[in-house]
């Protein structure tokens, strides 16, 4: 007997249908004898449903009265899924975020999770009960409603398993385990047995959409064993380890992320002196909005231009934020794009071998890509290039590392 977290994503409880499988899945687990906690998105589609009314009566509406809308969306599937189980004779009880009692901080839309009370799951599993806890959402000190951004749920999720000790956290999505890129975009993306949790980490942060990077932050951190599962097929998913795989066939490159939802904001005439990039990333830092790729440079005038990127939802207000920095640091003006994407290439295997981000530029300059901006790691090369390019590139680069070799196709073509 095992414990056993498993999440189900909104495409997975989409319908009354789904719920009802979602249901027969966890029963076939509870009759092995297994332990289990479920975490349930809402259905897809109806956390954009509440932002769009919320936001029919105000362009911004209040953040905290925002979460108390979103976060119904997740009442109601665990309601369904706990009433799906009920009728199969399980004994199953559903959790909000606050009455589990996640506490996070009070960043609403955005919050992170501070401490877990298991006191109420503990003694459902140990009376053989299920519990279907809400993802997504949790409660601050005060009491507050608060929800953890998007792609929250697989947070929830590891951080369960992490605070209950579980010996396996599944992810369970419309797709069946994590791929060297989206064969919506590539048809030759092949699904991989085994990535390590850097690869992962990477991915997610590089727009990789099949786990929340946070939950890859949590699962590291607490070493939480973590598998990527289909909802609607059986297979062995992809593990994601803690190890590297010491074979010989071990790829240069594991795999490709993108993300079309980038950026680019640009602070031109800044004058050159020290403290000058804390007094224009503070303010940005002090808004919450996250900063990923950075750029300098020196003009030949004295002057500095700094360049980064950023969700492309938080695009005006950083600029908003650079104008004000602008005016007192005497800068000559504020620029923004976003018909920007980035793409990254991810493998462990790039810490032993030279020439990686050569044969990347070189992929793309045969297809007279222009890269705007370049980042690297030990593990990573990333590129901001103009979103036009992006289906190409990520193809031109898939092809260019030899993925299509990588890892096992597809089972069946991902909707």
């Amino acid at each position: 007997m095992a414990l056993i977290v498993q999440k189900y994503g909104g495409t997975s409880v989409g319908s009354v249908e789904r719920i009802e499988a979602v249901a027969d899945k966890v029963k076939a687990f509870h009759d092995q004898g297994h332990q289990l906690v479920v975490v349930v998105s809402a259905m897809s589609g109806e956390t954009n449903r509440l932002i769009g009314l919320a936001k029919e009566i105000d362009h911004r509406p209040d953040p905290r009265e925002l979460d108390v809308v979103v976060a119904t969306g997740e009442q109601v599937t665990i309601g369904l899924l706990a009433i799906a189980l009920r009728k199969r004779g399980l004994e199953a009880r559903s959790y909000a975020g606050w009455q589990v009692r996640i506490l996070t901080d009070g960043a609403h839309g955005k919050a992170r999770i501070l401490d877990i009370d298991t006191a109420a799951l503990r003694a459902d599993l140990e009376a053989g009960r299920i519990a279907v806890v809400a993802g997504f959402q949790g409660v601050d000190a005060l009491g507050n409603v608060t929800t953890l951004g998007r792609g929250g749920s697989d947070t929830t999720a590891v951080a369960l398993a992490a605070a209950l000790g579980a010996d396996e956290c599944q992810i369970y999505t419309d797709v069946d385990g994590v791929y060297t890129t989206d064969p919506r975009v590539e048809a030759r993306a092949r699904r991989l047995p085994r990535i390590t949790f850097e690869e992962m980490l990477e991915m997610a942060s590089q727009g990789s959409k099949v786990l929340q990077i946070r939950s890859v932050e949590f699962a590291g951190k607490y070493r939480v064993p973590l598998r990527v599962l289909s909802s609607f097929q059986d297979g062995p998913g992809t593990l994601i380890t803690f190890e590297e795989d010491d074979g010989v066939e071990t790829p240069l490159v594991s795999g490709i992320a993108f993300n079309r939802d980038e950026a680019k904001v640009t602070l031109v005439g800044i004058p050159d002196c020290p403290g000058v990039a804390y007094r224009i990333l503070g303010p940005i830092a002090d808004a919450n909005i996250e900063v990923d790729v950075i750029v300098q440079n020196v003009g030949v005038d004295g002057t500095t231009s700094l360049t980064f990127t950023v969700h492309r939802n938080d695009m005006e207000r950083a600029a908003a934020i650079l104008k004000g920095v602008a005016r007192e640091l005497g800068a000559r003006e504020v620029l923004t794009d976003d018909r920007v994407a980035k793409v990254a290439i991810v493998g462990v295997g790039m810490r032993s071998h030279a020439g990686v981000a050569a044969r990347m530029f070189k992929a793309l300059a045969e297809e007279n890509i222009n890269i705007q901006m370049i980042s690297t790691s030990e593990i990573k090369v990333t590129v901001v290039i103009e979103e036009k390019y992006l289906e190409l590139a990520v193809r031109a680069l898939h092809s260019a590392f030899d993925l299509d070799k990588v890892g096992e196709p597809a089972a069946v073509a991902v909707s």
